[in-house]
């Protein structure tokens, strides 16, 4: 028997697919963001480094860091908070009221 897969981007088919006309601009890739402000992850799936896991998608939380080119997002999940490492192309900055 063969063993069943189980690697990051199972089950993703639908979450992670695009429409035709969404495309990638570089301005996405050399976005900064300030730390303490608030982010969407969205992650963009041309974009294969970086991609937080899928869990995550749609998620918001606050960046309280950077690591090399990646943001450090600390997201609610469950009753935890857990840091998130995502790259700009993933983020998406929400204005909070």
């Amino acid at each position: 028997m063969v063993r069943k897969s189980h690697g990051p981007r199972t089950r993703t088919r639908k979450k992670l697919s695009r429409g035709y006309r969404e495309k990638f601009t570089v301005t996405k890739y050399l976005r900064e963001f300030e730390i303490g402000s608030y982010v969407a992850i969205v992650i963009d799936s041309s974009s294969h480094k970086g991609t937080p896991f899928h869990r995550f998608h749609g998620k918001t939380g606050k960046i309280v860091g950077k690591r090399g080119r990646a943001y450090i997002v600390e997201v609610r999940d469950g009753g935890k908070i857990k840091k998130v490492f995502a790259t700009p192309e993933h983020l998406k900055e929400v204005k909070v009221v």
